[in-house]
């Protein structure tokens, strides 16, 4: 028997065949029942491995072949319409190479001429063309097959900002106008737990939520969720009215007619500034009010667009760059509790590991049992998982079309999974169960420990997660070298060498198990091979004796008081100087301080009100902790007093704390998030996502030679100051 047939090896041929099976069911799932079963990253993996067998082997690219077609069929629960002209698909670049690739491409088939480009976000929505008869909305229809999409009218009608006349003298006879229909993140999430508490599954994703919404038979349902549209190009135009020459004028045409459109288009010359531009995005993906899921870039000029063409189902002028996915598909194994610092009982989901922007993920929280409730999980579902570049991943939902009755509900426990105390609500109407053993429970020792040593505490290197379990839990029957933060500052080399430890999970806490055996893997941090002290052990000792050193807002934050972090300690200690003149401190006199309220001020009383609490100050003075600051400075002139600053991003000449110092000792107050209240915002490199909202609420921004003038000439200099240009 052959290998080949008609010179394709058979191999090759079976594995096509079995590719275009998943992806025309893929494709239905996706745009006909609206349950799509697998990650858009799964997708975009079958479909580019057909690609590579059909340009090894091109007679496998056959007229029927998935990679020939637009789309999928068409729902069969409504009317079909036949598009004005064929709405077709975009071809991909997922790297640096594969965008120049496509520009070289473009500019070698314009003869070296073919910018500008204009650059736009590409939203995870559903593709949808309106038509304008005289004016009027005659029909909104899907994108279907590309050919023929099913009428929509009623529906579209619905949505919100699609109007129902277009305006202006310029509107020609005949238009069809096409765009993405999306439903916003913030109103996603408010769907999704509305058809839970309803007892219906929830939606996957915005994506799923949108044409599952735009595709109900009944346009009451659809009015009544919040269906958006950002429109983006013309697919026909007949008329008297002359047509407008570039993409570009396309916007400012159809924003003329009252068509709703986005602002972050950019045109751009060439490779560089695309590149730019997809950079930015990559960063500030979760900006918009609406998913994306990567960039379109089109050559602007009509006329260029028209020598370039297109290809069966793509055009030659387009492409869409795809992020790396941000969300998948994994199994969710169980569904467990951990305990954190304050006693908080916190569900997280145990699942397969599976690889999300970039990293390996296999758990998730889902911070309290009501959370757990509203997004519809059962353990044992494939669920969609998200994580958002660096942030927490996060479960999105269960794809219920793949539930096979297996799966169950999780039950949150009635007792601490660490030290079995009965667990509680602090008090009614709370969200989260707690712990309430909190002078003894293993688990809140831990991360309190842990968490006294961070950045925003003490700052003590070489007291990570690891060797914080290892000082408050060693293996039996070895006592704990920390059964307190009292005994923190007491600890000596010969205290800490002979600890050995069982390795926890920092999600969790729960112990990691050994690869070889399976049990507990057991570490020894503190001692080398000879027995003696490692040298972990001995830059603990130092940086132990460096932190007694540090500013008392530091020790604040250390103590875990409830609502005092960072910002509410620095107002604290520069208000009050030292820690016996806070414990002693009437409500009335914390709640005084700017930025304490009469809450706050309840919560520290009651904390310093606690025997054991105090035994942690006590011991701590003991072991030569600084509880004072030096008697506070005598005010220089007060030339920001009344403004409110943000700073973000990294300074040359100042440290984060160091800026915010010498703004508030001139009488500004520092806040962590940018509002129409904010005065100006300092920016320094890397700024983020605070830069952008200042632009878009017009708050003054500063540079650092900005805040320079600021802080040796005054606001109003500063304001002269301001930056002004946009990346």
């Amino acid at each position: 028997m052959s290998s080949e047939v008609s010179g394709v090896p058979v191999d090759a041929m079976k594995r096509h065949a079995e590719l275009s099976d998943q992806v025309e069911d893929a494709r239905w799932r996706y745009y006909v029942l609206d349950q799509p079963t697998v990650s858009d990253a799964q997708f975009d993996a079958w479909f580019n491995e057909l690609l590579a067998l059909e340009r090894a082997h091109p007679s496998l690219a056959t007229p029927d072949s998935p990679t020939q077609k637009v789309g999928a069929p068409v729902s069969g629960d409504f009317a079909k319409v036949e598009h004005l002209a064929r709405m077709e698909s975009l071809d991909n670049a997922f790297d640096a190479e594969g965008m120049a690739a496509w520009i070289g491409r473009a500019e070698r088939l314009a003869e070296g001429d073919a910018g500008p480009y204009l650059c736009e976000l590409k939203i995870d929505g559903l593709a949808v063309a309106l038509v304008y008869r005289d004016g009027r909305l005659e029909r909104g229809a899907t994108r279907g097959d590309g050919v023929t999409g099913d009428d929509v009218t009623p529906n579209v009608r619905t949505i919100h900002g699609i109007p129902h006349r277009l305006t202006g003298d310029d509107v020609p006879s005949l238009v069809e106008i096409r765009g993405e229909v999306y439903i916003p993140v913030e109103s996603f999430k408010q769907l999704n737990e509305q058809l839970v508490g309803e007892g219906k599954p929830p939606f996957a994703n915005p994506r799923n939520a949108a044409a599952g919404t735009l595709r109900q038979k009944d346009p009451r349902i659809t009015a009544q969720r919040p269906l958006r549209m950002l429109v983006h190009g013309i697919g026909v135009w007949q008329g008297s009215a002359a047509p407008p020459q570039r993409q570009s004028e396309v916007y400012d045409l159809l924003r003329s007619w009252g068509l709703p459109v986005s602002d972050l288009y950019q045109v751009v010359p060439g490779l560089d500034e695309i590149n730019s531009y997809i950079r930015h995005y990559e960063e500030h993906r979760h900006d918009p009010a609406y998913e994306i899921d990567g960039v379109v870039v089109k050559v602007d000029r009509f006329q260029v667009q028209r020598e370039l063409g297109s290809t069966s189902r793509a055009p030659r002028w387009a492409i869409a760059f795809k992020y790396p996915p941000e969300e998948v598909n994994t199994k969710l194994l169980d569904i467990q509790v951990g305990v954190g610092r304050t006693g908080r009982v916190t569900p997280f989901a145990v699942m397969e590991p599976v690889v999300v922007a970039g990293s390996t993920v296999e758990r998730a929280t889902l911070h309290n049992a009501a959370i757990v409730v509203k997004k519809g999980v059962l353990i044992g579902d494939t669920v969609v998982l998200r994580k958002a570049g660096d942030v927490i991943p996060e479960i999105v939902g269960p794809v219920a079309a793949l539930r096979d009755g297996s799966e169950r509900e999780f039950v949150m426990p009635t007792h601490c999974p660490e030290c079995g105390t009965e667990l509680a609500y602090e008090k009614e109407g709370d969200a989260d169960l707690r712990c309430p053993n909190a002078r003894a429970c293993p688990a809140q020792i831990r991360e309190r420990v842990y968490f006294a040593s961070g950045r925003y505490a003490l700052d003590i290197d070489g007291l990570g997660y690891v060797a914080a379990t290892a000082l408050t839990q060693p293996v039996p029957p070895q006592e704990p070298a920390v059964r307190t933060e009292a005994d923190l500052f007491d600890l000596t080399l010969d205290k800490i060498t002979p600890i050995r430890s069982v390795v926890r999970d920092q999600e969790s806490g729960l112990p990691k198990p050994d690869p070889k055996t399976g049990e507990p893997k057991v570490v020894s941090l503190f001692a080398n091979l000879g027995g003696g002290p490692s040298q972990l052990a001995l830059k603990l000792m130092d940086e132990l004796e460096r932190a007694k050193q540090v500013d008392l807002w530091r020790v604040l934050v250390a103590l875990s008081i409830r609502h005092i972090g960072p910002p509410t300690a620095r107002a604290l200690a520069n208000a009050m100087r030292d820690i016996d003149t806070i414990m002693n401190a009437s409500e009335a006199e914390l709640a005084a301080v700017e930025g304490i309220g009469p809450r706050v001020a309840a919560t520290i009383r009651e904390w310093f009100e606690v025997d054991w609490h105090r035994e942690i100050i006590t011991r701590w003075k003991a072991a030569g902790v600084r509880m004072a600051d030096a008697p506070a400075p005598e005010k220089g002139p007060q030339t920001l007093e009344g403004l409110t600053f943000v700073v973000t991003g990294s300074l040359t000449d100042f440290t984060r704390d160091s800026a915010a110092e010498a703004l508030t000792s001139r009488g500004g107050k520092v806040s962590s998030s940018v509002s129409k209240k904010t005065s100006f915002l300092v920016m320094g490199e890397n700024a983020g996502s605070k830069y952008d909202k200042a632009v878009s609420l017009g708050v003054p921004i500063l540079d650092e030679a900005g805040f320079h003038i600021l802080l040796t000439q005054g606001p109003d200099a500063a304001t002269q100051a301001a930056v002004t240009d946009q990346p």
